[in-house]
């Protein structure tokens, strides 16, 4: 995120020395992304940032992937798989999709903290759907909320203080995550078409000093063997640092801030993008006026994404008309590639005249296939495939599940 920020005490110079009032150097730490030859910051310790005491392995909850094969439609409701708030919203993450570039997982939290943690293979975009809290990190504290986009740029050593049980959509790449290039100037200011801006952007305002030793760090990382995790200890507290500067660091971004883009006809999904990473978007679907021609239909058209597969969380709205869809807040849709889809044909005239869609979504597309984790196998009504057609292998659909109509599904 190319748009600088300082907070605490650094030196006038880079690279320079810089000490306490007891004479005391601090331990300068450059964070960089891309070789240091993109985004930066330079934090500054009172201990050693590389001094660790112990390395253990640290046992992944379950990552396996199953492929979405034979090729079909999904939907998973997430709202099933924890039926009490009180997991961990590091170690009891379930993975619900996932690929080679992008996972996918849910967690419900309760209130005590999460361990301290690290991913070290990209970057963490998770979507609050539900309570607030704090975030913890080495760059300061983030405040959550729901509604919030808590982005957190890979390596960041972190932990998850929920103030409330808290109903987490974790999106963990294996690469960057940030605004789309064409919302950005050439020097990375977000241009006066994007659809929300710097002030809406909500990184940490003051340091966290926290003293102690031989303090544990999750880490989660790739081997030849795959994604595999780590547990070192430290032997000074990682959240030492006195002050830091530059242009990488984890913020927040609320829907509620981003500024829907409309038009006179139905528009196609990339107006409603918010973030990139690598081979994968994530948009966001709200409330908004819909299209002003007077022949206009507001539902969309089927469509055939041919390039990615389309994973859309419902998170908000009203569903009354929807009834007996199957598809409700806590849904996830996942439409592969190959598979056209849109909404039930019944929703195509209902929507007309309509002046206003009163519903939330985020959308994650991805360019290549997904697989199902653990978690989206246990969470899938397996009647939902069939729903367009009414009827399926074993004759008609049953279990109230008829086609998407959510507006951009």
């Amino acid at each position: 995120m190319a748009h600088y920020r300082q907070v605490g005490e650094v030196p006038p110079k880079r690279h320079t020395q810089f000490r306490n009032a007891e004479g005391q150097l601090y331990y300068e730490e450059l964070m960089g992304e891309e070789g240091f030859s993109s985004d930066s910051s330079l934090l500054y310790h009172r201990g050693v940032p590389s001094a660790i005491v112990g390395s253990e392995v640290w046992d992944l909850p379950d990552q396996t992937r199953t492929p979405n094969h034979p090729l079909k439609p999904r939907h998973l409701k997430l709202h099933t798989l924890f039926p009490h708030a009180g997991a961990d919203a590091v170690t009891e993450r379930r993975l619900v999709l996932g690929n080679n570039d992008v996972r996918i997982g849910y967690v419900v939290t309760g209130t005590e903290p999460s361990p301290y943690y690290r991913n070290a293979i990209g970057d963490e975009c998770v979507y609050v759907e539900a309570g607030s809290g704090r975030v913890e990190t080495v760059f300061g504290v983030l405040s959550y909320r729901q509604g919030d986009y808590v982005v957190i740029p890979r390596s960041t050593t972190h932990r998850w203080v929920p103030g409330e049980p808290s109903r987490l959509y974790p999106i963990e790449a294996n690469s960057h995550i940030a605004p789309p290039k064409r919302y950005l100037s050439r020097y990375g200011q977000l241009l006066e078409h994007a659809p929300y801006c710097e002030r809406d952007l909500h990184g940490p305002t003051e340091t966290l000093l926290v003293e102690g030793e031989d303090v544990e760090v999750l880490v989660k990382h790739r081997t030849s063997a795959g994604i595999v995790g780590t547990r070192m200890t430290y032997a000074t507290h990682p959240f030492d640092v006195v002050g830091w500067d530059g242009c990488l660091y984890p913020y927040t971004f609320n829907i509620d801030d981003y500024m829907p883009i409309t038009g006179k006809i139905h528009q196609p999904p990339p107006v409603h993008q918010v973030f990139d990473g690598w081979n994968f978007v994530i948009c966001n679907f709200l409330p908004r006026k819909v299209d002003y021609h007077p022949l206009a239909v507001p539902v969309p058209y089927y469509h055939s994404n041919v390039d990615s597969d389309e994973v859309m969380f419902y998170v908000g709205g009203d569903y009354e008309a929807r009834k007996g869809s199957g598809i409700n807040i806590g849904s996830i849709s996942l439409h592969p590639g190959g598979h056209a889809h849109g909404p039930q044909p019944a929703a195509i005239e209902a929507s007309l005249g309509a002046e206003y869609f009163d519903e939330s979504a985020v959308m994650v597309d991805t360019f290549a296939p997904l697989d199902l984790g653990e978690a989206g196998l246990a969470a899938e009504d397996p009647a939902y495939a069939w729903t367009w057609a009414g009827r399926g292998p074993q004759g008609p659909a049953e279990g109230g599940d008829n086609p998407a109509v959510f507006s951009n599904s």
